[in-house]
């Protein structure tokens, strides 16, 4: 993509595979999966057609504490969020270290998908201390979490941590992301603090990776001695 410009008909099977280096069934394949997203269009008797550019990934920028809602507002894009789960767990031994918890403390599981324009982007999976969020449970968990936090529990977001993998996907989030099993994407594990310092929130996100990128911004350069 990028060589045609969107309207522009595509030259024929025979004459992309040969310029490919591909045969006509690997190159209908990948015509196929183009037009699944809406990309190309094929139109019978006339070919097919460039009906978009190479699509843009949403960005998800790391110089401060974001919502999904916030992100896919400022990109045009209605958000719907699916409630896959809720309620009280014994959390892994990472989330009960990020949280400062006891041992033998339970934790508040929130499990979500997000959607932008009815397409999965996001499945993420949040831990909150029960002493901070009594009565989350019985709230429209299918919203801005961070609107909830700060409008019913006063509790002020001040600093995040943040982790950033890549990985491939199991078949479990594979499916509800509606990808390939092993398809790669990207992971981040975010613990938030609020503003006396005490952490409130592990965040760990699964992003398609063939929609999203991660954007920071970098102060300026200083040589070291």
């Amino acid at each position: 993509m990028g060589r045609y410009k969107t309207g522009e008909k595509l030259p024929s099977e025979i004459e992309l595979a040969d310029m490919c280096g591909v045969n006509r069934n690997t190159l209908r394949q990948a015509i196929g999966e183009l037009a699944a997203q809406e990309m190309l269009q094929k139109v019978k008797g006339l070919g097919t057609f460039v009906t978009a550019s190479e699509p843009v990934a949403l960005k998800h920028k790391l110089n401060r504490i974001s919502s999904f809602s916030q992100e896919l507002h400022q990109a045009g894009i209605r958000e719907n969020t699916r409630l896959l789960g809720k309620g009280y767990e014994t959390p892994l031994k990472h989330v009960t270290q990020s949280l400062a918890l006891n041992p033998d403390n339970m934790v508040i599981a929130i499990r979500r998908l997000r959607t932008g324009d009815d397409v999965p982007l996001i499945y993420e999976e949040t831990y909150l201390p029960v002493d901070l969020f009594d009565g989350i449970l019985e709230m429209d968990l299918t919203g801005s979490l961070y609107k909830i936090f700060t409008e019913n529990f006063s509790i002020a977001l001040a600093r995040c941590e943040q982790t950033i993998k890549a990985v491939s996907l199991n078949k479990k989030v594979a499916a509800l992301l509606g990808i390939k099993t092993n398809a790669a994407a990207l992971y981040m594990e975010s613990v938030t603090y609020n503003d006396r310092n005490i952490p409130v929130e592990v965040l760990c996100c699964y992003f398609r990776g063939d929609k999203y990128a991660f954007e920071v911004e970098l102060g300026q350069y200083h040589l070291t001695q």
